[in-house]
């Protein structure tokens, strides 16, 4: 028997999986309606299975939903929503085996597929979940062949808030050599600003968000 605990702020949706859930007599459900309650109804049933609307949720990025999922190793998550990011979907993904990904436009039968998986403490990506992270993946290989090896070190350091002139000296060149080495970078990324430069470092694993200082 699992404990299932329904996090989820959209009424309707709210309905539909508690109906669902109760076609098991087995199954015993609870509610949260933030993430202290959340924390509250894990505390005393630590192998729960979390059926979450992120979107809809209290949570203040991935950071704060994976250090709950990492307290309580034991239980298990749904992560039902609308819309999620690529970036957000694949770190989660990568991060822990316990997060499961469904989408509230998807097919029943999807959901359904996910709450037997996670019966058996198995993940269960649905199909556009795993396109997504492959997707993404592809993309950010595509970007690392395209670059040189100086210029994702130049990427890294700019992605460290690292000025043009401290990266020159650092790497004992001319500020007009590492300009240059940046518009190439910037054009081959087909981004704008360093902004955005952070962010495919980010999603490249090169730098560690603990680095990322601007």
């Amino acid at each position: 028997m699992r404990n299932y605990i329904i996090a989820d702020n959209q009424e309707l949706t709210r309905f539909a999986l508690e109906n669902l859930l109760k076609q098991h007599e087995e199954n015993v459900l609870f509610k949260a309606y933030d993430k202290a309650g959340l924390v509250d109804l894990l505390r005393e049933h630590e192998n729960a299975v979390v059926l979450l609307d992120y979107t809809l949720f209290d949570f203040a990025d991935e950071d704060q939903l994976l250090i709950v999922a990492e307290r309580f190793n034991l239980s298990d998550w749904i992560l039902i929503s609308d819309d999620l990011t690529p970036q957000f979907i694949r770190r989660v993904v990568y991060s822990s085996h316990q997060f499961s990904v469904v989408f509230k436009d998807g097919p029943l039968s999807e959901l359904r597929e996910a709450l037997n998986a996670v019966s058996h403490h198995t993940r269960y990506l649905s199909q556009r979940a795993l396109e997504t992270v492959i997707t993404q993946q592809q993309e950010e290989d595509k970007a690392d062949s395209i670059l040189t090896q100086t210029e994702t070190e130049i990427v890294k350091a700019i992605a460290q808030g690292k000025t043009t002139k401290e990266i020159a000296a650092e790497r004992f060149s001319s500020v007009h050599t590492i300009t240059t080495h940046r518009k190439n970078i910037f054009r081959k990324l087909g981004i704008n600003t360093a902004h955005e430069a952070v962010k495919y470092a980010l999603r490249a694993g090169l730098i560690d968000p603990s680095e990322f200082y601007i």
